[in-house]
C-alpha cells in the first residue's frame, strides 16, 4: 500500500482522539462511576443497568431522527465540516461537564451523558462521511481499518492515565478520592478528544459536494424525501443497510453495556479496567488484520467472520460465571470489534454516490442508531424480567443471525477510481 497522504493521516487521527471517549466514557470509567453513584442512591444493580440502557436508547433515538436531515444539509459545499465541528464541541464540553456532577446524582449524570452521546455519535456521522473525501475506493478498507487501529492504540494512553489515577486513589497512594480520580478521567478524555480533532478540522476538506442553492433547508428536506422514496432502487445499498441494522445492534450493545454487565456479575472495578485495557491492546492489530484480509478475500467475507465471532460471544456470555470467563469473552470481542465496524464503514462508503455521501451516511446513521435503540432496550427489559443480565446478552444472538442471512444477499460493490464521476472537487 502506498504511503498515506496528509488528509488520510488527519482523518485517521480523529479515531485516535475520539476513541478515548469510547473506552473511558462509553465502556469503562463512566459506567462504573454511574453504577457506584446509583448504588449510593439505593438503586438496584438490575435497575441501574436498565436505566443506562434506556438513556442510550433515548440519545440514539434523538440522533437517528436528526442525522439524515443534518446529513442532507451537509452535502452542500462547506457544510460538512461545520456540522462536524459543532458536534465535536458539544461532545467535548459535555464530557468535561461530567467531572462537575457530584457523586450520588445519578439522574444528572445520565442527562449529561445523553449530550456526550449526541456529540460523539453526531460527529462520527460526518467523520465517517469524510472517508469518501480523503481516499480512493480501493484504499477504503485499509484506511478505515487503520483508523480503528489507531483509535485503539491512541485511546490506551488516556485510559492508562485514568486507570493509574483510580487505582492509586483506591489504594490511598495519592491524596484524592476515587470519585475525584474518575472525574479527572472525564477531563482528560475531553482534552484528548478535542486536541486530536484539530488535524481533521485543519487538513481535511469536503471534495464531493452539491453546489449551494436558494432555500437549502427546504431543498434538503425535498432531497431527503426523494431519497427515502427511492432508496429501494439502490438494491445493494438497501440490503446492506438492513443487514447492518441487525448485526451492528448486537455489536453496539455489547460495547456500551459490557462494563455494566461485568459489574453485575461481581467482577471488581479494577479487574474490569484491566480487562478493558487489554481489549484495546489486542483489538488494534486485529483491526489492521481485518483490513489486510479484506484486501485479499473481500470485505464482505471478513464481515461474515466478524459476525460469526459475535455469535460465539453471545453463546459464551450466557454461561459466564468467573472473571476468567469474562477475560475470554473480552478477548473474543477484541478480535473482531474494530474489524467489523471498520469494514462496515468502508463497504458502505463504496456503495454510496460520493456527492451525496452525507445524506446516505445519514441513513447509515439512522439504521445504526435505531438498531442501537433496540439492543439496549432488549437487554434492559430482559434483565428486569429475568433478574439476570446473561439472558439479555444471549438474546442478542438473533440479531447477528438475521444480519448474517441478509448480508449474504448483498452484492459486492464496484471499485471506482478516486475522484471519478461528475462530483465537484474543492480546490
Amino acid at each position: 500500500m502506498k504511503r498515506f497522504t496528509k488528509e488520510e493521516n488527519s482523518w485517521m487521527f480523529y479515531d485516535w482522539g475520539n476513541s478515548a471517549y469510547s473506552i473511558i466514557i462509553t465502556t469503562a470509567v463512566f459506567p462504573l462511576f454511574y453504577k457506584a453513584s446509583a448504588t449510593d442512591a439505593g438503586i438496584s444493580a438490575a435497575n441501574s443497568t436498565a436505566y443506562l440502557g434506556y438513556t442510550i436508547s433515548i440519545a440514539t433515538f434523538i440522533l437517528a431522527m436528526i442525522g439524515p436531515i443534518l446529513g442532507t444539509i451537509a452535502d452542500y459545499k462547506g457544510n460538512k465540516k461545520r456540522f462536524f465541528r459543532f458536534f465535536v464541541l458539544l461532545g467535548v464540553v459535555a464530557t468535561a461537564g461530567l467531572a462537575f456532577i457530584p457523586n450520588g446524582q445519578w439522574l444528572l449524570l445520565l442527562i449529561l451523558y445523553t449530550f456526550t452521546v449526541l456529540g460523539s455519535a453526531g460527529s462520527n456521522v460526518f467523520y465517517d462521511a469524510f472517508l469518501v473525501d480523503v481516499t480512493s475506493d480501493e484504499r477504503m478498507d485499509s484506511i478505515s481499518a487503520r483508523g480503528y487501529s489507531l483509535g485503539y492504540i491512541g485511546s490506551t494512553i488516556p485510559f492508562l492515565i485514568s486507570i493509574a489515577l483510580i487505582v492509586l486513589a483506591q489504594n490511598g497512594l495519592i491524596p484524592i478520592s476515587v470519585t475525584a480520580a474518575s472525574q479527572m478521567a472525564f477531563l482528560i478524555t475531553a482534552l484528548w478528544w478535542g486536541v486530536f480533532s484539530l488535524p481533521l478540522i485543519r487538513n481535511v476538506h469536503q471534495r464531493h459536494y452539491l453546489e449551494r442553492e436558494p432555500h437549502p433547508v427546504v431543498n434538503s428536506f425535498r432531497r431527503l424525501a426523494r431519497t427515502f422514496r427511492e432508496i429501494r432502487k439502490y438494491r445493494a445499498l438497501f440490503l446492506f443497510l438492513l443487514a447492518y441494522f441487525f448485526y451492528i445492534d448486537g455489536v453496539g450493545t455489547i460495547i456500551t453495556m459490557s462494563t455494566a454487565y461485568g459489574s453485575d456479575l461481581g467482577i471488581s472495578s479494577t479487574n474490569l479496567l484491566i480487562i478493558l485495557f487489554a481489549t484495546q491492546v489486542v483489538a488494534a492489530p486485529f483491526a489492521i488484520l481485518y483490513g489486510r484480509l479484506a484486501d485479499k478475500f473481500s470485505g464482505k467475507k471478513m464481515l461474515y467472520v466478524g459476525i460469526m465471532v459475535y455469535i460465539v460471544v453471545c453463546i459464551y456470555a450466557y454461561f459466564l460465571e468467573t472473571t476468567m470467563d469474562f477475560w475470554i469473552l473480552a478477548m473474543l470481542v477484541a478480535t473482531s470489534q474494530g474489524g467489523i465496524q471498520a469494514l462496515s464503514r468502508s463497504y458502505f462508503a463504496k456503495l454510496v454516490p460520493k456527492e451525496n455521501a452525507n445524506e446516505f451516511f445519514g441513513f447509515y446513521n439512522i439504521f445504526g442508531k435505531f438498531a442501537s435503540i433496540m439492543g439496549p432496550l432488549l437487554v434492559g427489559a430482559t434483565a428486569q424480567l429475568t433478574g439476570s443480565s446473561s439472558h439479555g446478552v444471549f438474546s442478542l444472538i438473533v440479531l447477528f443471525i438475521v444480519g448474517l442471512i441478509i448480508l449474504v444477499r448483498v452484492p459486492e460493490p464496484k471499485v471506482d477510481v478516486f475522484h471519478s464521476g461528475t462530483s465537484k472537487t474543492m480546490q
